[in-house]
C-alpha cells in the first residue's frame, strides 16, 4: 500500500491544488495522504496513465541518440580513440563498431563519481594521448596523459585543464600545450613534454582580466594558435608546428571591436573576421609570413542576417556552416578556383552537430531539431553533392510541423521564431504552449535534439523558439542590438512574439509557459515583472537573475569577462541605471505573478545560489502581500525553488535530467502533464525566526543508496529558506 501510495504522489505532487497548504494543515502520513485525498486521486488517474506511459517513451528516445559521455570520437592513423564503459579505448578504424577495442585507460582510477571523457587528443605519431575527464556534478576536468606501448599507462595528470594540443618539436618530441583554468577565468597557457625530459613551464600569461584563452591547432596541423578574447575583441598569435619552442608570433593586435579566427592551407592564413562594413563575419586571406591586417585580403562575404557556425578547412575546399534568415546552408567554396555552391539544407533542421573528420574526400555532418533525432549528412567534393542518411524515416516528420513565424517587434524589427506542433492538431488555440528564449551573447537559443521535447509534441503541446535581440542567430548584428544598454530589445521581441503566436491562434495565456537558463533568466523574469498576465508559468534553470548585484561585485569569477554584455553599473552610471529598469530581482512588485520553478546547482560557480535564494525570498514576499491586499479567495500561484546537488552550471544530457527533473507541468494542473520526479521523503524545517513550519521534499545525493542530503532539496510551498534543521 505504501509503495502504490508513494507513486500516486509522485504522479500528483503538483497536480493537486493547494497541495502546499493541504500538507501544512497536518502531519504528512502517506497512509492518511492517501486516504483523505482518495477522490482526488481518482480525478487524476489520467496524469499517473501519462506519466507511466511517457518515462519509457523518454527513456528509449534517450537511448537512441549518443550519451554525450560517449560522444567524444577521434580518428588519428588507423585506430579510433573513443570512451567504452567507464574506459579510455582504442580500436582499429574498420572495427569501431565491433567490441574489438584495446583498453588504455581506467576512468574509475581517479575517483571521480560517474566521470566521463570530454575532449581527446593524440600525438603526432601517436607515442601519447591525451584525455580530458569530467562529471556532470561539475565543471572542473583532469587532463590524462596516457602513453601508448603494449601496457598502456598513464604518465601524468594535469587539474583544471581548458583547451589542449598536442605538436611535434624538431627532435621528434611531443610537445602538450594546454591552458589552465581557475575561477572560472582561463589566462594561463604551459607547455610540457614527457618521458626522459620532462618539463612543465607556464609559457604566456593574460593580464587583462576581462579576457580568456584558448588553444586551436589548424586543421592541416602545421600552426597553433593562441586565441585570446573577450565577449567583442580577439587577438591571435601563432606557434610553429614545426618549432615549438620559437617564440610565438602575433597574426594583429587586439583592436577594441573586432573578431577574428584563423585556419591555415598552402602557407595562406584564413581569417574568419568581422573587421570593417558591414561589421558581420566575412573571410578574408594572408601569406602567412605577412600576418598583420593591412595585408589580409577580401575572399568571401556573408550575406545579411546571416551566422556563422563554423568553417571547416580541406585541402581544396573551405566549408561554411551558416544560418541565414534562420534556415540553415553549407557554403562550399573551391580554393582552386574560388568558386562557391550554397547548399539549402531541409527546412526541418535547426542544428549542425560537426564530426570529427579526418577524411579530405569528404566533409561529413549532422543536423538535428528539438524533437528529431541528429541525421547524417556527407558533402563529397568529387562529386560535388550532398548525400543523406539512408535508412529508416522518422515517423516525426509526418506527424509534426515546423513553421517559421516572424514576430513585429515594438520599434518594427522582424523577430524570427521557430513553432512545432502535431500535424493532426484541432484547435491550437486550447493547446498548451512552451516558448523558449535566451538572447545574450550573441548565442543561439539550443535547439538540439531533446526526448522529452519530442513526447510534449507528441501529447499535443505547441513549442515556439523565440530568436530574440541579443542572441546571435542573425548575425553580429543582432547581437550588438540587445546588449549593454539595448538589453531591453530583447524583452520586447519576447514580448511580440508571445503576443503574435496568440493572436495567431497558437495557445493562450492560460496555457502558456515560459522556460529559460543561465542569461535567459533575464529576460524571462523581466518578462514577469513587466507583463505577468502572458504567462501561466515559467521554469528557469540555473537562472541569472539579479544582474545589478552580481555586475557590481568584482569578486566573482565571471563579472569582469561580462561588463561587455551588461555594462559596468559600478563605475558607469548610466549602465547602473539602465539595468535597474529591467533587473528580474531589482523589479519585483506586489502582483499577480505566473507560478514558478527554478532549478538551482548548489556549487553552481557562474550563477551564485544566493542570487537565485534572493531572489525566490522576494517573489514570495511580493505575492505574500499581493494576496493580503486582494482577500479572500486568491489563488496564489506556485513558488518552486529546486536545488540540486553538484557544482555543475546545468544538466546537459537529457536522459540524466528526466531521472533527476520532473517536467515543467508541476504549476499548470490544467496541461495534463505530471511529473516524473521521484523524491525520497518529507521533513518538517522549523524556521526560528518567523516561527513557520516548511515542508521540503528531500531526494538523496545522486550515486547515494537511499541516504538523505538535507542540502540538497526540493522546496515545495516552502515558507523559509534558511539553513535546513530536521526537526
Amino acid at each position: 500500500m505504501q509503495q502504490k501510495t508513494k507513486l500516486f504522489l509522485q504522479a500528483l505532487k503538483y497536480s493537486i491544488p493547494h497541495l502546499g497548504k493541504c500538507m501544512q494543515k497536518q502531519h504528512l502520513n502517506h497512509y492518511n495522504f492517501a486516504d483523505h485525498y482518495y477522490n482526488r486521486i481518482k480525478l487524476k488517474k489520467y496524469h499517473l496513465t501519462k506519466c507511466l506511459q511517457n518515462k519509457p517513451k523518454i527513456s528509449e528516445l534517450a537511448r537512441n541518440i549518443p550519451s554525450r559521455s560517449f560522444s567524444c570520437k577521434v580518428k588519428h592513423g588507423g585506430f579510433v580513440y573513443y570512451q567504452e564503459g567507464c574506459c579510455l579505448v582504442r580500436s582499429k578504424d574498420e572495427e569501431a563498431d565491433n567490441d574489438n577495442y584495446e583498453v588504455l585507460f581506467n576512468l574509475e582510477e581517479l575517483k571521480l563519481d560517474q566521470p566521463f571523457i570530454d575532449c581527446i587528443r593524440v600525438a603526432p605519431d601517436e607515442k601519447y594521448v591525451a584525455a580530458k575527464i569530467r562529471t556532470e556534478d561539475s565543471e572542473a576536468s583532469t587532463c590524462v596523459i596516457i602513453k601508448l606501448s603494449d601496457q598502456p599507462v598513464m604518465e601524468a595528470s594535469f587539474p583544471n585543464v581548458s583547451s589542449f594540443e598536442w605538436v611535434k618539436d624538431e627532435e621528434d618530441e611531443d610537445v602538450l600545450f594546454y591552458t589552465f583554468q581557475r575561477n572560472l577565468r582561463c589566462h594561463d597557457v604551459y607547455r610540457a613534454t614527457f618521458g626522459d625530459n620532462k618539463r612543465n613551464e607556464r609559457f604566456y600569461t593574460e593580464k587583462d582580466p576581462s579576457y580568456f584563452v584558448f588553444l586551436y591547432l589548424t586543421k592541416d596541423s602545421r600552426f597553433l594558435t593562441i586565441n585570446i578574447m573577450n565577449k567583442t575583441t580577439s587577438e591571435v598569435w601563432l606557434i610553429d608546428g614545426l618549432s615549438p619552442w620559437d617564440p610565438p608570433v602575433l597574426i594583429q593586435k587586439r583592436i577594441h571591436g573586432v573578431l577574428y579566427y584563423v585556419e591555415h592551407r598552402d602557407d595562406e592564413l584564413y581569417i574568419l573576421t568581422n573587421v570593417g562594413e558591414p561589421t558581420e563575419f566575412k573571410l578574408m586571406r594572408t601569406a602567412a609570413d605577412t600576418p598583420a591586417i593591412m595585408n589580409w585580403d577580401l575572399f568571401f562575404t556573408m550575406k545579411r542576417n546571416t551566422k556563422v557556425i563554423d568553417l571547416d578547412m580541406f585541402k581544396d575546399h573551405c566549408v561554411l556552416f551558416l544560418k541565414h534568415s534562420n534556415l540553415l546552408y553549407v557554403n562550399v567554396i573551391g580554393l582552386a578556383d574560388d568558386s562557391v555552391r550554397s547548399l539549402k539544407l531541409p527546412p526541418w533542421a535547426c542544428g549542425f552537430i560537426m564530426d570529427t573528420n579526418s577524411d579530405p574526400k569528404n566533409c561529413p555532418f549532422q543536423l538535428c531539431s528539438p524533437i528529431r533525432p541528429p541525421k547524417y549528412y556527407t558533402y563529397k567534393f568529387a562529386e560535388g553533392k550532398l548525400f543523406e542518411e539512408t535508412g529508416h524515416e522518422d515517423p516525426i516528420t509526418k506527424t509534426s510541423r515546423v513553421l517559421r513565424l516572424e514576430a513585429k517587434s515594438k520599434d518594427g524589427k522582424l523577430v524570427p521564431m521557430t513553432v512545432f506542433h502535431k500535424t493532426d492538431s484541432e484547435d491550437l488555440q486550447k493547446k498548451p504552449l512552451l516558448i523558449h528564449v535566451y538572447g545574450a551573447y550573441g548565442m543561439d537559443l539550443k535547439m538540439n535534439f531533446r526526448p522529452e521535447r519530442r513526447v510534449l509534441v507528441d501529447d499535443g503541446w505547441i513549442l515556439a523558439y523565440c530568436h530574440v535581440r541579443g542572441g546571435g542567430e542573425l548575425g553580429l548584428q543582432w547581437h550588438a542590438d540587445g546588449r549593454l544598454t539595448k538589453k531591453l530589445n530583447g524583452l520586447a521581441d519576447l514580448e511580440a512574439c508571445i503576443k503574435t503566436l496568440h493572436g495567431q491562434g497558437f495557445s493562450q495565456p492560460s496555457l502558456t509557459t515560459l522556460t529559460a537558463f543561465s542569461a535567459g533568466g533575464v529576460l524571462a523574469g523581466a518578462l514577469c515583472n513587466c507583463n505577468p498576465e502572458l504567462l501561466r508559468a515559467v521554469t528557469l534553470e540555473a537562472p541569472f537573475l539579479d544582474v545589478l548585484n552580481t555586475m557590481m561585485d568584482t569578486t566573482l569569477p565571471l563579472t569582469l569577462e561580462e561588463l561587455e554584455e551588461w555594462g559596468n553599473p559600478s563605475s558607469d552610471e548610466k549602465h547602473k541605471n539602465y539595468i535597474k529598469r529591467y533587473c528580474p530581482y531589482q523589479n519585483i512588485k506586489p502582483q499577480h505573478y505566473p507560478s514558478v520553478h527554478i532549478t538551482a546547482y548548489e556549487n553552481d560557480e557562474r550563477v551564485p545560489l544566493k542570487g537565485i535564494v534572493s531572489y525566490t525570498e522576494k517573489l514570495k514576499e511580493a505575492i505574500s502581500e499581493h494576496a493580503k491586499d486582494t482577500g479572500e479567495g486568491y489563488q496564489a500561484p506556485n513558488i518552486i525553488l529546486d536545488i540540486q546537488p553538484g557544482g555543475n552550471h546545468v544538466i546537459e544530457d537529457s536522459h540524466k535530467k528526466v531521472c533527476y527533473q520532473g517536467p515543467l507541468s508541476g504549476q499548470i494542473p490544467e496541461l495534463d502533464i505530471c511529473c516524473f520526479q521521484v523524491f525520497s521523503g518529507c521533513s518538517r524545517v522549523y524556521d526560528k525566526a518567523t516561527s513557520q513550519m516548511s515542508y521540503l521534499w528531500v531526494r538523496p545525493r545522486r550515486g547515494g543508496r537511499g541516504g538523505r542530503d538535507t542540502v540538497s532539496i526540493n522546496v515545495i510551498q516552502e515558507k523559509c529558506l534558511s539553513p535546513v534543521l530536521d526537526k
